[in-house]
Formats: structure tokens, sequence, C-alpha cells
């Protein structure tokens, strides 16, 4: 009978201890609950700084390149290479703490060689830099409301590449989003823009069109190839091989598109060029310094997004961007917004939506798969 407290006092002490650890648990539930909060909530506060970067930055670089030409600049390869040489802007980059602690680690069981590197990037860099000269020719001879629309078409060509390269399935809204963003950029053929930010004779027009479209099935082309490239040759997607490859291509593209600048012989006329631009000097340089800053913004948001999500992801919000210029062209440029424009607007941003919803899709049956 004496030994009754004692077994109630270890009774009561049992308990205790469960109860210690029930609230133990529970804090430790609700502080990792607060650390995932915290989490997404960066995340997404760094989605919309990324997204901010590519959106401003490509918008801004692209109305800065109808402004070099409107204002006495004619130099196709100075302004294509103003597109690719900003890269060592990117540099630092590489020295953000956050990402080059949790990715040292990451590396190759088997890294490729450096022949199939230098290959690798060479042939992409060749692919960006006649992307970017076609774009450079596009934007010459087309206003850049018209400009922008077409190349929308990027999404459906970086779609139709990535069936052959990347195992793309076809679905309704696939097709759906190919068929709209090709009428889209077709029905701008129809019409001849004699007025707004440029005014060029009809032949010339249909050279800006096939430019642009064929810049777009380049840079889709691209795209795919980049992926296929992670996925066969570099086997990893971290931050630095990201960055690798951006940084890479640029400097082998501005590497070529320097050996066209001089060949050409343009290079000879670019000071004539300064003195005759119509809003001066100082206003030259800065047009063409910011040209190239606005495209290495254009660089760090696409870099984060492809890091943060994916690379098409940042295909998605790069393509959703376009139909912003047309609104910013009607008030810097006085572009004429068309009937015509509307239509193919309206149709770019219905393919655009079909082509998002597709993947949101994809998406859903993957988790629904992991559940």
């Amino acid at each position: 009978m004496g030994e009754a407290p004692e077994i109630q006092l270890r009774v009561l002490s049992e308990d205790e201890k469960l109860n210690e650890d029930s609230v133990e648990q529970q804090t430790n539930g609700n502080q990792s609950t607060t650390i995932t909060q915290q989490r997404t909530y960066k995340w997404w506060l760094l989605m919309t700084i990324y997204t901010f970067f590519l959106l401003s930055g490509q918008s801004v670089a692209t109305l800065l390149g109808r402004l070099y030409y409107d204002k006495g600049g004619n130099s196709k390869w100075l302004a294509t290479i103003v597109q690719v040489v900003g890269f060592p802007i990117l540099i630092p980059l590489y020295y953000l703490p956050s990402y080059k602690s949790s990715h040292t680690s990451n590396i190759t069981a088997n890294p490729p060689s450096l022949l199939v590197l230098s290959g690798m990037y060479f042939g992409l860099g060749l692919l960006l830099a006649a992307g970017c000269l076609l774009y450079s020719v596009g934007l010459l001879y087309l206003p850049v409301s018209t400009y922008s629309l077409i190349c929308a078409s990027q999404l459906a060509f970086n779609a139709l590449f990535s069936f052959f390269f990347n195992s793309q399935k076809f679905t309704p809204f696939i097709i759906n989003s190919l068929v709209l963003l090709t009428i889209s950029s077709t029905l701008l053929v129809f019409q001849n823009d004699s007025s707004g930010s440029t005014q060029v004779p009809r032949a010339k027009y249909v050279i800006g069109f096939v430019c642009t479209v064929a810049a777009s099935a380049g840079y889709g082309l691209m795209l795919s190839l980049t992926q296929l490239c992670f996925q066969k040759i570099l086997k990893k997607q971290t931050f630095k091989a990201v960055l690798d490859m951006t940084i890479y291509q640029s400097s082998a593209a501005t590497l070529m598109i320097s050996v066209g600048l001089f060949a050409s012989g343009e290079w000879k006329s670019l000071g004539e060029e300064m003195e005759g631009f119509k809003l001066g000097k100082s206003a030259y340089v800065n047009v063409l310094v910011w040209i190239a800053v606005g495209w290495q913004v254009f660089s760090i948001g696409a870099v984060g997004l492809i890091f943060e999500a994916s690379s098409l992801f940042s295909n998605v919000i790069s393509t959703l961007g376009l139909p912003i210029v047309p609104v910013f062209a009607m008030v810097f440029f006085h572009d004429p917004m068309t009937g015509i424009k509307v239509i193919s607007m309206l149709l770019a941003i219905w393919g655009f939506v079909s082509y998002v919803y597709q993947h949101y899709l994809d998406d859903r049956n993957s988790d629904t798969g992991k559940l």
C-alpha cells in the first residue's frame, strides 16, 4: 500500500512529460509553418522583382532601339551589338551569398570536356548573334508596335521546336495557341503603316516582317536547344550553370557581331552618325548605353525566373510583356493602333493564355500524381 503514492507520482510525471512533448512539437510545428510562410513570401517577392526586371528591361530596350533609328541612327550592326555587349553587368551575380553557398556542392560527376562546352557556347552564341541581327533589321523597317506583336510568335516557335527536341506534347490547348499566335502575326503582313514610328516602302516593310518572324523562330530554336543542352550536356540547372550559359553565349555573340561590324565597314561611319544624331552626341551615347543596360536588366530577370521557376516560365513572362510595348509606342512614337493591330493583340493574348493554361494543367496533374 505504501507504493501507491509513488506509482501515482510516476504516472503524473509521465503525463507531464507527454504534455511537455506535445507542447514542444506544437511549438516546432508553428515555427516550421512560420519559416515556410516566410520562404513563400520571400519567393514571391523575388519572383515579383525578377518579373519587373524582365518586363521593364525588355520594354525600355525595345523603345530605345526604335528611338535610335528615329533620331538618325542607321547602323544595323551597332544596334545588334548593344543587345549583348553588356553581359559583364551579370558577373557580380556570381558572388551573391545565397546562390553561392547553396550550389557550390552541386557538381556533376562527369563534367563535359572543354571542347564540348566551347562548341556548345559557340553554337548557341551564333544563333543569338543571328537572331539579334534579324531583330535589328526588323525594328529598323517596322513600327515598334507591329514589331512587338510579331515577336509574340516566338512562343509558338518555342512550342514547335520543343516538340522535336524536348518531347513537348501537342495537346488541344497547345495547338490552339500555335494557331492563334500564327494568325496573330500573319495578320500584320496585310497592312503597311505609313505613319507612326517609321515610314518605309512596302518592300522594306515585308523585309522587316520576314526578318522579325525569322528572328522569333531562331529565338524559339535557341531556347529549345538550350534546354536540351542543360538536359544532355550540363545535366544540371543550377544558378551558376544558367549564369554561365547566359554570359558565355553573350560573349561569343559579341565577338561574332564585332567581326560583322568591322567587316561590313559600318564602323567607319559611326563618327558621322554620332555628329548627325538629332538629340546630340551625349544623347547618342546615352541611348546606346541604356539599350545595353536594358537588355542586361532583362537578362537578370530572365536568369532569376529560370532559376526560381523554369526556363518555360521565363519565356512565358517575356511573351506576356510584348503587348506592353505597343501601348507605350502609341504614347511616345504616336504609332497608330489600327483595327488589325487590335485583333492581332487580342489573338496573341488569347494564344498566350491558352499556352499557360495547358502548363497549369500539367503542373496540377504532376502535383496530384505526387500525392
